[in-house]
């Protein structure tokens, strides 16, 4: 088994602080008891949860025994489940890598947001393949512009390796429906 190099271990630390600190300034600007959050499959940290006090959350994972409110495949079209324009916000952080179709599962997002609703989105681009398996993709800007194309506003921000031009930890992006 290969050890984990000083390298990943520093670019997990810095992908785990801007998720965080990207959850925290949106809470500081959208958190309110009027706003209805999915955060999909926030088992392995304390995602939308840890920020977003006043917001109503329910959460989504493929994985049965993750206890989330809804077990479903994000890129399927869940409608019997989960109906139409049903949240404000969905938090997708480090997910859309794990996904087999990451198109179909912008596609269902895009469904359940309402009007005006807001996905916050983070994805990986310079990081080791990791669980949970499978990892399929890394996407750069231009990547998740593609995936976002029925959004109507679009922010994407690098989080920046200084030792790697144009090879960014990861992305943080809000769109917004």
């Amino acid at each position: 088994m290969k050890k984990i190099s000083e390298f990943d271990k520093h670019a997990y630390n810095i992908i785990r602080e801007s998720v965080s600190s990207f959850l925290k300034e949106q809470a500081d600007k959208l958190d309110s008891p009027n706003v209805m959050l999915l955060d999909i499959a926030p088992q392995d940290h304390l995602g939308a949860a840890e920020h977003f006090i006043k917001a109503k959350i329910e959460t989504a994972d493929l994985n049965k025994d993750a206890n989330a409110t809804y077990t479903i495949d994000i890129t399927n079209n869940n409608s019997e489940i989960i109906p139409n324009e049903s949240f404000d916000i969905v938090v997708c952080t480090e997910v859309l890598e794990h996904t087999l179709n990451p198109f179909s599962a912008i596609s269902e997002i895009y469904r359940i947001l309402k009007k005006d609703g807001i996905l916050l989105l983070t994805t990986p681009f310079n990081f080791r393949i990791h669980g949970p398996l499978p990892d399929c993709w890394r996407f750069t800007e231009h990547g998740i512009n593609a995936l976002l194309k029925e959004f109507t506003t679009i922010s994407i921000t690098s989080v920046e390796d200084d030792m790697r031009f144009l090879m960014p930890y990861h992305y943080t992006t809000i769109a917004i429906k």
